[in-house]
């Protein structure tokens, strides 16, 4: 018997630089798949990836409706 679960997704959009940012800041963004303004990615929605999120809640969002 499989179990087909759809895994849960966040879009994270960023929409500041990260000029005068600490490297851990920087490090951060590039885990998220983020390096520039304006990118989005589409990533699973795990208790890592939200922590990241909240890490840097300054320079991204959180995209509803994707």
């Amino acid at each position: 018997m499989t179990k087909t679960s759809a895994k849960k997704t966040v879009t994270v959009e960023q929409f500041a630089s990260v000029i005068g940012r600490s490297n851990d800041q920087r490090q951060t963004l590039v885990g998220l798949g983020l390096n520039k303004i304006g990118r989005r990615k589409a990533l699973e929605d795990t208790p890592a990836v939200r922590g990241m999120i909240a890490k840097v809640a300054h320079l991204v969002r959180v995209v509803e409706g994707q």
